[in-house]
């Protein structure tokens, strides 16, 4: 088992803590942190399951899960036994636009 946070993903996550650096401080950005890692390892231990993405569900893609922290959302689908971040959002952020942007390339 393993999680893979895709080079789009990562740049989410590297632009969140330099936002949330700025914003709050190493403390609050070292907090969001540990909230995402450990949200991830209990997705990939199969701890939690997330929920689907209603947007995408709707038209029949049910691979694609959220899941969510106090302050970010997280899109991952399970490849096997692996599980892969496609994005990392803000929730103050427009969600809906990033994932089209994400999943269609866009």
């Amino acid at each position: 088992m393993a999680v893979i946070i895709l080079p789009d993903a990562q740049a989410d996550l590297l632009s969140l803590q330099e936002y949330m650096l700025d914003k709050w401080g190493e403390a609050a950005w070292l907090k969001a942190e540990d909230e995402i890692f450990d949200k991830l390892e209990n997705v990939d231990a199969g701890i939690f399951n997330g929920t689907l993405v209603q947007e995408l569900a709707s038209v029949g893609i049910v691979d694609y899960r959220n899941v969510y922290t106090s302050h970010h959302k997280l899109l991952y689908r399970r490849f096997g036994e692996d599980t892969v971040v496609y994005l990392i959002a803000g929730h103050r952020q427009d969600y809906l636009t990033l994932l089209a942007k994400r999943l269609l390339g866009r």
